[in-house]
C-alpha cells in the first residue's frame, strides 16, 4: 500500500520531533567507566637510547651515529676505528613506550622511535636491541624489530618530496615486557577511590549517589574530583569484580557553562546549558582593500632615458551598515549565533560579538579562548 504525500509527511514531521526530543538533554547519560579513572590504576612511561639500521642512505653523519656503532661492535668482541665507520645506513634513536597498568611479563607492547641527529628518514630501518627504563632506572622491556614509517621521502639533486614524517615511527608489538608494576588499587583491600576525569561536585555527588542506590551506603563524594567507595564484605575476595559492577553503572554528569572560541581557525564550540541575558547588539564590518600596480616608465625615443618604475598605490575603504539584534534573558547561544549568521557575520565576527557579550556581563559562563 502506498502512502499518500500527507501521511508521509505527518510521518517525517513525527520522526524529527521524536528525534529532537531524545537530544533535547544537555547531558546524556554516561557510564561511570567514561566519567572517572581507579586511583592507582596508570600506566609507566619507559625510554631508551638506540639505532636502526639499514638505511638506504638516510641516516645521521655526525661523531654520535659512530660512537654508538663502535660501542655496538665493541660488545662482539670487534674493534673499529673511526676511520672504519663511515656508514650513512645509521641512525641514532630514543625509543620511548608506555607501560600499561596490569602488563605481565612476555606480553607485548609498541614502541614509537624517533631520530636523535640528522638522518632523513627511518623508511626501511630496523630497530637493533635496547632496554626500555622506567623513572627509576630500572629495565621493564626490551625492544627490537623493523621500524613503520606511515609516509615516504624522495628526491634527487635538484628537487625531493616527501609525505607525513619519516623521522618518526612505530613498531608495533616491538617491545617484549620483561618486568612488571606492582599495581595495588585498593586500600588495604577495603577501599577504592574513583578520580573524575572532568572535576565538578555535581558529578561527583551524583556518583556517589548511583553507587550507593546499588550497593548501599558504601560511597562518599570526598571533592570535586574524588569519590571514595568501601568494598563490601561479599567482595573482600575479589574487588576487580567490585569495581566492574561500578563502572557499568550510569549517571548524568553534570559541567559548568562554557564557549570555547579559537580565533586562529574562526572555531567556536559551545555548551548547550551556557545562557545570555537581554542584551542587543550592533556589529558592522570595515573592509580595507590595498592593491599595489606599479607602472612602468619608457623614456622617448634617443632621449638617452632609462626605464623605470613608477610605483601605484590604490586604497579603498568599505564599511558596511551595522545591523541590530535584540535577544530576550532567556536567548541560549545557539540562538545568538543562528540570529548572526542570518544577517551573514562570519566566524572571526561571531568570535568578536560573543568576547563583547562576555565583556558587557550578559554571557552566562565561561568563555576560553583558544
Amino acid at each position: 500500500m502506498k502512502l499518500t504525500g500527507r501521511v508521509a509527511a505527518v510521518l517525517l514531521f513525527l520522526l524529527l520531533a521524536a528525534s529532537m526530543s531524545a537530544g533535547a538533554e544537555i547531558h546524556p547519560t554516561v557510564r561511570i567507566k567514561d566519567l572517572a579513572d581507579v586511583e592507582g590504576v596508570r600506566s609507566n612511561q619507559l625510554v631508551g637510547v638506540g639505532i636502526v639500521m639499514g638505511l638506504q642512505g638516510t641516516g645521521d653523519k655526525g661523531a654520535m651515529a659512530t660512537q654508538m656503532i663502535r660501542n655496538l661492535m665493541s660488545q662482539f668482541g670487534v674493534t673499529l676505528n673511526d676511520k672504519a665507520v663511515k656508514s650513512k645506513n645509521v641512525a641514532v634513536v630514543t625509543i620511548t613506550a608506555d607501560l600499561p597498568p596490569f602488563a605481565r611479563p612476555g606480553q607485548t607492547i609498541d614502541v614509537t622511535v624517533s631520530t636523535m641527529g640528522d638522518a632523513k628518514s627511518l623508511q626501511g630501518g630496523t630497530l637493533l636491541q635496547v632496554p626500555l627504563k622506567g623513572a627509576d632506572g630500572g629495565v621493564y622491556a626490551v625492544a627490537q624489530g623493523p621500524v613503520m614509517v606511515g609516509g615516504f621521502a624522495a628526491g634527487g639533486a635538484a628537487a625531493s618530496v616527501s609525505k607525513n614524517v619519516v623521522t618518526v615511527g612505530r613498531v608495533p608489538g616491538g617491545a617484549i615486557v620483561e618486568r612488571d608494576v606492582q599495581t595495588d588499587f585498593t586500600l588495604m583491600g577495603r577501599q577504592v577511590s574513583l578520580l573524575l576525569r572532568n572535576p565538578d561536585f555535581t558529578t561527583s555527588d551524583r556518583m556517589a549517589r548511583a553507587i550507593n542506590s546499588a550497593f548501599g551506603a558504601v560511597a562518599l563524594a570526598v571533592d570535586a574530583g574524588r569519590v571514595t567507595v568501601n568494598v563490601p564484605p561479599q567482595y573482600a575476595a575479589s574487588p576487580a569484580a567490585f569495581l566492574a559492577r561500578i563502572e557499568g553503572l550510569s549517571l548524568r554528569p553534570d559541567s559548568a557553562a562554557r564557549v570555547a572560541v579559537n580565533e586562529r581557525t574562526g572555531t567556536v564550540v559551545m555548551g548547550g546549558d551556557v545562557r545570555i541575558s537581554s542584551v542587543a547588539v550592533a556589529h558592522g564590518n570595515l573592509t580595507v582593500q590595498v592593491a599595489e600596480n606599479p607602472e612602468v616608465v619608457q623614456p622617448q625615443p634617443f632621449a638617452g632615458g632609462r626605464t623605470a618604475i613608477q610605483p601605484r598605490t590604490d586604497v579603498q575603504a568599505q564599511e558596511s551598515p551595522a545591523q541590530l539584534i535584540a535577544l530576550d534573558s532567556t536567548s541560549t547561544v545557539k540562538e545568538l549565533v543562528d540570529a548572526l549568521n542570518s544577517v551573514g557575520a562570519s566566524p572571526r565576527d561571531v568570535i568578536a560579538i560573543l568576547q563583547a557579550v562576555k565583556e558587557a556581563g550578559a554571557l552566562h559562563g565561561e568563555l576560553v579562548v583558544m
